[in-house]
């Protein structure tokens, strides 16, 4: 499911659940960087897809008995723009819960740290 920015429709946020593989935790599916990389080559930018993808950032947050995966990417679309995302990713109950948030850099350069409380407020049970 996608939600878009009422005021800037080109600003958006999904949640994508996706089964793990053989119940795997976070961590058993690699590190933040290994995870990010991954998610950027299947989700952010697939083959075909003419996006680029390039991690910028990767981190792990701790919140309860959870751990998080946080990233920040530049990706260059088709027509030579250019958007940043921020992504979260926990796994819980043998699912693995993607939050991802994509603005335009005009909006980045003016709500980048609201955009990041946002990811970084994602959690699952």
């Amino acid at each position: 499911m996608v939600f878009h920015d009422l005021i800037n429709q080109m600003d958006n946020v999904s949640v994508v659940i996706s089964q793990v593989p053989d119940g795997k935790t976070l961590a058993e599916l690699g590190t933040p960087s290994e995870v990010g990389y991954k998610l950027s080559k299947n989700a952010i930018a697939p083959a075909g897809s003419g996006r680029e993808a390039e991690l910028l950032s990767a981190e792990s947050l701790e919140k309860g008995d959870k751990s998080y995966y946080i990233f920040e990417y530049d990706v260059k679309l088709a027509n030579d723009l250019h958007r940043h995302n921020l992504a979260s990713v926990a796994v819980s109950r043998g699912k693995l819960f993607t939050l991802n948030l994509s603005t335009t850099e005009n909006s980045w350069q003016k709500r980048s740290a609201q955009f990041n409380t946002v990811v970084k407020s994602f959690s699952v049970n």
